[in-house]
């Protein structure tokens, strides 16, 4: 059942929404979604040969309009280049999908100054430079409603070893959600994110974990639901965030990955390892000190 879409047929129809990041990966399973449900999308990234290959693979499979720009998010000026070629194309934007991202598994010592800040620029400044830009015209046009979505992650808030840039730039990136989502209410401006768990995508997880450690650190042990997200569940969550069924939804970031982050977090959680047999033994000598 997870594995299928949720919401009825034309829930975004004739809607415009930019996804940044969306030719490969979840950025592309989530445009595919949109385009299903009636969207038009624009998807960016760098790498414009395979944003035109995406987007003949989504026009195919859905029958739906996809605009693919180069778009290196850093840049201010480029962003604003994406925003002027929605409205030439379509006339309006409606929606903004933040998917870029970049990180690096490492020992913080053992980064450069530059390779910090290429995480920082991609997913803290790009996230900030979509969002002004789209922010701005939409409240120059005084559009009566719009919707900002970021993906961020669950260690934006408790931090994570090994991951350093990618957890300051993604607190970052709920800091400003959560920010604007006040700020912005009033211009008709919904700010929310999601934080996905393990959702395994040939890209970036062959980069994060190369070789033969995806089986080392299996991370379906990690979840207490025991498996590793659908695409298709992410994709069911930010079309609903996208679309106006969820209009009383601002400022929220929603957990998408089956306990993950929880079951770390708990002090004693690491138990769930001892066999019942321990358990007897344990319960039998906690008894007898009792007595």
């Amino acid at each position: 059942m997870y594995t299928e879409p949720m919401l009825k047929e034309g829930s975004l129809k004739d809607q415009v929404i930019v996804v940044t990041g969306g030719g490969s990966g979840l950025g592309k399973a989530m445009s595919t979604y949109f385009l299903e449900l009636g969207a038009h999308v624009v998807i960016t990234s760098r790498n414009i040969e395979k944003l035109e290959k995406a987007k003949q693979e989504l026009e195919e499979k859905t029958g739906g309009t996809v605009l693919a720009v180069q778009c290196d998010v850093r840049n201010y000026t480029e962003v604003e280049a994406v925003l002027q070629a929605t409205l030439d194309k379509f006339g309006k934007v409606d929606g903004l999908l933040n998917n870029a991202a970049g990180n690096f598994i490492s020992p913080t010592e053992r980064l450069s100054a530059n390779a910090f800040d290429t995480v920082i620029d991609i997913v803290l400044k790009g996230s900030k430079n979509c969002t002004l830009a789209f922010g701005k015209h939409w409240i120059d046009i005084k559009q009566p409603k719009s919707t900002i979505l970021n993906i961020v992650t669950t260690y934006a808030w408790t931090g994570s070893a090994y991951v350093v840039p990618s957890a300051t730039a993604k607190a970052g990136v709920l800091a400003m959600t959560r920010s604007l989502a006040v700020e912005w209410a009033k211009y008709g401006i919904r700010s929310n994110a999601i934080a996905p768990g393990p959702f395994p995508t040939e890209g970036a997880w062959d980069r994060l974990l190369p070789g033969n450690l995806k089986d080392k650190f299996d991370m379906k042990k990690k979840v207490p639901v025991g498996r590793v997200g659908e695409h298709q569940e992410l994709a069911n969550l930010a079309a609903y965030l996208m679309s106006d069924f969820s209009a009383y939804i601002n400022g929220e970031v929603i957990t998408i990955d089956g306990g993950e982050w929880l079951k770390g977090a708990g002090e004693f959680n690491m138990l769930e390892d001892i066999p019942k047999e321990m358990w007897d033994m344990l319960e039998m000598m906690i008894r007898s000190k009792k007595k």
